[in-house]
């Protein structure tokens, strides 16, 4: 693809309209209207404390390129990478993933995503014990980046997942590719990103005549690290194929007082409530090369799972990186509802630095 020697910004707009273009027949599926909604896991631990989506953000962390494989970058060659997330209800959640650069080509990653549903007791209608059965998710993803143009602020990368699903003896095949492009400015304090994630097809479906839409999802984002301070602000902006996230529940439809019999109609959403709940806003604390303190506020996640009454801190989550001789250590902590939240640990190192010195 060639652009000649057009303004940067020009050519960031003109990447963001071709992707946009590619994704004209994606449906807005948010919630449980697609298949393979575990892609939509936070993989890494650092993308946990900063919120769940944060694609805008290059430096030299591999586990970034999971939300954009734009990021993929020369300084990531042969890093590795391992990430636990343990979910609730005992469900097991991870990622891994390794990076090398190919002069000339690009960096390139491959990387494996999984859930474990754990074991499940199996009964017939009368509650007899039939053994157990179990489920589990899987993504294996392969990614490409490169700069485009010569000036190497404009970068696109692309990844291709084979997923894989098997729930008892029901297994689901497919195939999706995330689509990314990054902007850098020259100072490298400004930072912005489009992607498409998850576009792709359902191969096999747990059962036949019943193939289910992938989660397709287009998000945006944006951040800008201070000059004279350490900080990194990040917005992100998510689900821009669909504008109402909104979730109405049935059950609170215009209630009725038992004391009055008065019918209550229910409090509708406003453009503003609507508006943010498609943004995640995020910090960095850069105090050292080796110490980062991480923080974000997701504002879908607590208008969907905070308690009325008592909305705690659903929606922030927080935590740490830290660098301790050859391994890059990090730690996150994301508010889900009233009742609890997840951690998530994650472990990094360069191959590289573990060759002995000739």
């Amino acid at each position: 693809m060639r652009f000649g020697n057009h303004n940067p910004a020009t050519m960031f707009l003109r990447l963001t309209a071709f992707l946009l273009f590619t994704v004209n027949f994606a449906n807005a599926q948010t919630g449980g209207s697609a298949v393979f909604r575990f892609l939509d896991l936070t993989a890494s631990t650092r993308q946990s404390a900063l919120g769940g989506n944060v694609i805008s953000i290059r430096d030299n962390d591999i586990n970034a390129a999971f939300n954009n494989p734009a990021i993929l970058n020369p300084e990531m060659d042969k890093q590795i990478t391992f990430n636990y997330n343990p979910y609730f209800a005992g469900i097991k959640h991870g990622y891994t993933a390794f990076a090398k650069n190919y002069e000339g080509v690009g960096t390139a990653s491959v990387g494996l995503q999984f859930v474990s549903y754990g074991t499940f007791n199996r009964t017939d209608e009368t509650a007899a014990d039939l053994g157990t059965f179990s489920g589990g998710d899987y993504a294996l993803t392969f990614s490409l980046a490169r700069p485009v143009g010569l000036d190497s602020i404009l970068f696109a990368g692309a990844s291709v997942k084979a997923i894989y699903s098997q729930i008892d003896h029901y297994t689901a095949f497919g195939l999706a590719v995330d689509l990314g492009i990054s902007y850098q400015s020259m100072n490298r304090l400004t930072t912005a990103a489009l992607v498409i994630r998850n576009a792709g097809v359902q191969l096999k479906s747990y059962y036949d005549g019943n193939r289910e839409k992938l989660p397709v999802e287009i998000e945006l984002g944006v951040s800008q690290k201070l000059a004279k301070a350490p900080f990194r602000i990040t917005l992100t902006a998510r689900h821009l194929e669909k504008w109402d996230l909104s979730y109405t529940d049935p059950a609170t439809q215009n209630e009725t007082d038992p004391l009055t019999g008065e019918v209550k109609e229910a409090e509708k959403v406003t453009f503003g409530n609507k508006l943010l709940r498609h943004f995640i806003i995020s910090n960095e604390v850069l105090i050292s090369k080796n110490f980062h303190l991480r923080m974000a506020y997701n504002f879908q996640r607590r208008n969907e799972m905070k308690v009325e009454s008592r909305p705690g801190m659903v929606g922030i989550s927080f935590g740490l990186g830290l660098r301790i001789s050859k391994f890059h250590l990090s730690y996150s902590r994301s508010i889900y509802h009233l009742a609890g939240g997840t951690n998530s640990l994650s472990i990094s190192a360069y191959l590289g630095d573990f060759k002995r010195n000739k």
